[in-house]
């Protein structure tokens, strides 16, 4: 990912540049096509952002000049966007201005249509939330579906690889027109997106997410209870009650017997934990029942941090018993470090919770697994993935990625 921003693209930036401008110089860029190498995505991004601020004329007025011809260019596309739109941000907050604030956040909007401009607009909600949120309200009626997403996406309050904007946090509500706007939106890409961002407030304040969606149910299109189960997957694994009724779960006396677990000792990258459990509704009516497990990870400094993962979802009728049975790899892979020691697994049915089932991991090599590495910037996107940073027309493609966006 490093590469996305390499020499060459660094070279078609500054000959966009002087297509629109043969006057300019760009030594600053000159410079950065070498100095690129070796440093990681982001870091690539802020030294080409730094670079256009050096060799660019002053003020947001010019930026918007020469940023407005660009977008006629074709080989202005890709992950050259990228620090442009970081640019253009700078710019605007260093005058200081209303009118530059607006002309910034609009020319984000338009440059989004080729790159997300999701990154960049975290500094303009930082500096004038509400403002921003103004703006971008107006955008969940555009005609493009990258600048409708780009009100959603930007403004979430979790944005994975993103600047975290405090005021987002501290007002869970505020965002909350632009969901109204966009979760019957046409396309998935967006729906994707409002999703995503009703799950992170999940996080701040879950009672704003199960009355957002109970509104969206009762207005709904045939893609909103997606949408919504989507949106409250984390309140879900949680067991939130409510939740657990907006997305079709029903039943309170369900009980889970203790984890039958095959082998006690799991060796790391050999061997995987198998376990069943036994799953009751005690209740004289019908369940419908989501049914998920948990692991009690060892980490590093001997705490145990618990996980929780999807397992099945079963309807069950008065008095009925069902087995479930669930392997759990412990593969090292790069998201996760394993740790030897006591681990548990629990299992819950609509957040009834089992007893304890204890199981040690034990490492038979010499290195215990890395810890994870992130590069900190877009993922890469590709079509397979509508909820991925976008390349627009004439972008570049990129391999379809993972992340953390769900």
């Amino acid at each position: 990912m490093d590469e996305l921003i390499n020499s060459m693209v660094v070279d078609e930036l500054r000959s966009s540049l002087r297509t629109v401008d043969p006057t300019l110089e760009c030594s600053a860029l000159t410079r950065a096509r070498t100095a690129v190498a070796g440093m990681r995505l982001r870091a690539r991004v802020d030294l080409v952002r730094d670079a256009l601020l050096t060799d660019l004329p002053d003020g947001s007025a010019a930026a918007e000049r020469i940023v407005d011809a660009l977008l006629s260019v074709p080989e202005f596309a890709g992950w050259m966007i990228w620090p442009a739109t970081e640019f253009v941000a700078t710019r605007a907050l260093q005058d200081g201005t209303t009118a530059a604030f607006d002309a910034g956040m609009a020319l984000l909007a338009r440059l989004t249509t080729r790159l997300s401009s999701e990154f960049a607009i975290r500094d303009m909600l930082i500096a004038r939330p509400e403002r921003a949120i103004r703006a971008m309200e107006t955008w969940t009626g555009h005609d493009n579906e990258h600048v409708r997403r780009l009100a959603s996406e930007g403004s979430r309050a979790y944005l994975p690889w993103a600047k975290r904007v405090p005021w987002l946090i501290e007002n869970p509500d505020a965002t909350r027109g632009i969901l109204d706007a966009l979760y019957c939106d046409p396309a998935e890409y967006v729906r994707r997106s409002v999703a995503n961002h009703l799950n992170d407030l999940s996080r701040v304040d879950p009672a704003v997410v199960t009355r957002t969606a109970r509104v969206w149910a009762e207005s709904p299109d045939a893609h909103t209870p997606w949408v919504i189960r989507h949106g409250l997957r984390t309140l879900v694994k949680n067991a939130d009650p409510e939740a657990l009724v907006l997305v079709g779960y029903s039943g309170d006396r369900v009980h889970v017997d203790r984890p039958q677990i095959s082998n006690t000792v799991v060796r790391i990258d050999e061997d995987v934990l198998t376990f069943t459990a036994v799953v009751t509704n005690e209740d004289d009516t019908s369940a419908a029942v989501a049914i998920d497990y948990s692991i009690g990870f060892q980490r590093a400094n001997g705490t145990v941090s618990h996980k929780t993962f999807k397992l099945t979802s079963r309807k069950l009728a008065p008095g009925q018993s069902i087995t479930v049975a669930k392997t759990h790899s412990f593969r090292r892979i790069t998201t996760r470090a394993y740790y030897p020691g006591r681990h548990v697994v629990t299992v819950q049915a609509n957040g009834r919770r089992s007893p304890e089932a204890e199981f040690t991991v034990v490492d038979v090599g010499d290195t215990v697994a890395a810890t994870p590495t992130l590069t900190h910037g877009p993922r890469p996107r590709g079509k397979e993935r509508p909820d991925a940073l976008h390349t627009g027309p004439g972008g570049r493609g990129t391999p379809g990625g993972g992340g953390t966006a769900g």
